[in-house]
């Protein structure tokens, strides 16, 4: 691909008619998830209203992650055989061979912004190709050096002076603009989780921000509609999506993030990382009460030498080490939101997900920090979840699943390269084409 801004694979809009079947992956930094699944046409649902297929999950996997460090690959060959397994223990439950994934990406500083585009319209009345010729101006003047954009979504569209317009197509005008959400990555970043994927003989149908495809798995339309925030807070990053007036307008990110809290643990209580995550699934909270200081726990020591004695400690303890890193959380997701649209909407809430979201007592934390109603979101109208996959932590896999109904928002820039179809609905031909080309 030529110029100087580079696209991640984009997946091509669904026929509202057509059946699909899709496979998703997200590779976090503690976890990998597949999941495959049956898209089938529905009639429209009044509380997801974007959505015109339902979504059956046939097989699903997940296992521990390794190679990733902060949402980004460290180590290709751990990394490829951790996708590997996961895929493979998916297909056998699903019973079908994926050729082609969605991917999410959660590391490389996630970064939106609104940026605005205008021209003259020559020929009075507003066509695609003017919408297309726009958008690929304020895309080229967002993407910095070293950066790849992986959502280009247009938010509303001006006409003469007149703001606010949704759909500015067969409008007439002089003067057409547009306002819209760039999100870039590192280029690195998404390079290096696209060649373990490729290494594993799979196509990328597309990739898609973590916190947006979470967004589209726990969103309500009204909540997208009113104005919310999707805190996705994984292991080793959080990453922030603004939805407002439906749409997704902004995101942000940094690399702190669930894993942090199991090495605060484990310095404060002098155990190794394994108790220390344990105790944080067992006995995670923010919340301290009167008795908690006299309920004892013990915990082994994290020398080698089988005869160190372990250590007796209280509840209060390990509540106080999760919630100051929990506080610090939530103050860096204040400061990013101050500066996002999210600040100018004062009806809007904050929906957590992700696996560090299920600590106990964080909703009511967040609330006292971020000053907004907080609750933890989980997977909205799925057919078929089991029981573990219902939870705030499958929300990104899920959500990858809803991503192609909402791909015909999307701008994708023209490649030179003829598309090819793959899979079932995916048409960039071979990732390695587009590696090619874009780096």
């Amino acid at each position: 691909m030529s110029g100087p801004h580079y696209q991640t694979p984009k997946i091509r809009p669904m026929s509202h008619k057509r059946s699909a079947l899709v496979a998703s992956l997200d590779i976090g930094t503690s976890k990998i998830a597949c999941m495959i699944a049956r898209l089938t046409p529905c009639p429209p649902n009044s509380a997801l209203r974007g959505r015109t297929h339902a979504v059956e999950l046939i097989g699903y996997s997940q296992i521990q992650s390794r190679g990733v460090k902060a949402g980004a690959v460290i180590d290709p060959g751990e990394c490829e055989r951790a996708v590997r397994q996961a895929v493979a223990m998916a297909e056998d439950m699903a019973k079908v061979r994926v050729e082609a994934v969605l991917l999410s990406v959660s590391g490389g500083r996630l970064q939106g912004q609104l940026v605005e585009a205008a021209a003259n319209v020559h020929g009075g009345a507003v066509t695609q190709a003017d919408v297309s010729r726009v958008t690929s101006v304020g895309m080229r003047h967002a993407t910095g050096p070293g950066r790849s954009v992986t959502h280009a979504l247009p938010v509303s569209y001006t006409l003469d002076g007149v703001k606010g317009i949704r759909d500015p197509r067969g409008m007439v005008a002089r003067q057409f603009g547009v306002d819209m959400n760039i999100v870039t990555l590192d280029a690195a970043v998404a390079k290096n989780l696209m060649l373990v994927v490729e290494r594993c003989h799979l196509n990328i149908e597309a990739m898609a921000a973590s916190p947006y495809v979470a967004g589209l798995s726990v969103l309500t339309d009204d909540e997208a509609d009113i104005g919310a925030a999707v805190i996705e807070m994984g292991a080793g990053t959080t990453t922030i999506a603004i939805y407002s007036a439906g749409r997704f307008v902004h995101a942000s990110g940094f690399a702190v993030g669930g894993q942090h809290i199991t090495m605060d643990l484990a310095r404060g209580l002098g155990a190794c990382i394994a108790d220390a995550e344990r105790i944080k699934t067992l006995y995670g909270t923010v919340l301290t009460g009167g008795s908690d200081s006299r309920e004892l726990l013990t915990v082994p020591s994290a020398g080698d030498n089988d005869r160190d004695s372990p250590q007796v400690i209280s509840r209060a303890t390990i509540a106080n080490i999760i919630r100051h890193r929990a506080e610090e959380i939530f103050e860096m997701v204040r400061d990013r939101l101050a500066q996002s649209p999210f600040a100018a909407e004062p009806r809007a809430r904050v929906v957590l997900s992700g696996g560090a979201s299920q600590l106990t007592g964080l909703p009511e934390l967040g609330t006292r920090i971020l000053g907004r109603p907080v609750r933890v979101g989980r997977p909205l109208g799925f057919g078929r979840l089991p029981q573990e996959a219902k939870s705030a932590s499958f929300a990104v896999p899920t959500g990858l699943l809803v991503y192609p109904q909402y791909a015909h928002l999307e701008h994708v820039e023209p490649r030179h390269v003829r598309p090819q179809r793959t899979g079932t609905h995916g048409y960039f031909g071979k990732v390695g084409q587009w590696l090619r080309e874009g780096f």
